[in-house]
């Protein structure tokens, strides 16, 4: 999850330079069949996996769960680019990261509860992304509703996720997802935008990366990784995408990296870090051990 949110974080600005070349939903189409042939292509080299692997997995539930995934991340992706079109970066960057709170949040619906530890990650995660993002001058914008409505989606598409992903073949659920997301943003593009050989040249690169790596790779990473693991815990360590995408910038487009900033990346690596500590174990270690510690006893004179 980690290395997955390495990808997405770099990806980030290929995102970024994809506006004004390629449309939100061609863009997005494009990448995600790209990424699908990824996986086809990977999936051709390895050996096939036993039935007894996936006893409760069949074409048809494959295809209802992998196309459900397709259809959510096909609404989340395409809210977050257009929204990328009226609104800042920084904006941007600090309203999708809301996610790593939503996440345990609607996860309360779903019967799903976490520790101490996950809460206090995820709220240290979300400061962080404030720090890193939010500057003076902040205000809302048309585009931040559009962000807002990208990270419910993908709160969904986090907890839905967790719930599927032990069910079937973690590579075969993926191109399914990537199959019905890529061919739905494809249809919208061609519905409301215009495309030319010229721009598909120009935005040739962020396509490439974009459905290489941030799709090919990281959104598969993230199907494998979810089968064991806590959709608040996965939150919280998606969130490190932020602090990629921050050092991206300033490395590739020398975008300034201030005190704050690194303040904020700090706290969002302390979430992550509270997350996987035995909060709970170690309170009970210590409040055992001091119960042990007997208090000395007076001499009386």
């Amino acid at each position: 999850m980690l290395l997955a949110s390495l990808i997405w974080g770099t990806a980030f600005v290929a995102q970024t330079a994809s506006i004004g070349t390629v449309g939100p939903f061609y863009y997005t189409g494009l990448r995600f069949l790209l990424g699908a042939a990824v996986v086809l292509a990977f999936m051709a080299l390895r050996r096939r996996p036993a039935p007894s692997a996936h006893p409760d997995s069949n074409p048809r539930s494959l295809l209802r769960d992998g196309g459900l995934l397709g259809v959510v991340v096909a609404i989340s992706i395409s809210m977050q680019q257009i929204g990328l079109e009226s609104t800042t970066v920084a904006n941007a960057g600090f309203i999708s990261s809301l996610y790593v709170v939503l996440v345990p949040l609607l996860g309360l619906l779903w019967g799903r509860r976490v520790g101490v530890g996950v809460w206090l990650g995820a709220l240290l995660a979300a400061s962080g992304m404030y720090f890193l993002s939010v500057r003076q001058g902040y205000s809302v914008r048309h585009g931040d509703w559009l962000e807002l409505g990208g990270a419910l989606f993908i709160t969904v598409q986090l907890l839905l996720l967790g719930r599927v992903a032990p069910r079937h073949d973690p590579l075969q659920l993926a191109v399914v997802q990537f199959v019905v997301c890529g061919l739905l943003c494809l249809v919208a593009g061609v519905l409301v935008e215009t495309i030319s050989l010229d721009a598909l040249w120009r935005g040739a690169w962020t396509i490439f990366y974009g459905g290489a790596l941030s799709v090919g790779v990281a959104y598969t990473l993230q199907v494998v990784a979810q089968r064991h693991a806590v959709p608040a815990h996965a939150a919280v360590i998606f969130s490190m995408e932020g602090v990629f995408a921050a050092l991206a910038a300033w490395l590739v487009l020398h975008q300034s990296l201030d005190a704050r900033a690194l303040f904020g990346c700090a706290l969002v690596f302390g979430g992550l870090l509270v997350t996987q500590l035995p909060l709970r174990a170690l309170a009970s270690g210590l409040f055992t051990m001091m119960r042990r510690v007997q208090p000395a006893q007076s001499i009386d004179p």
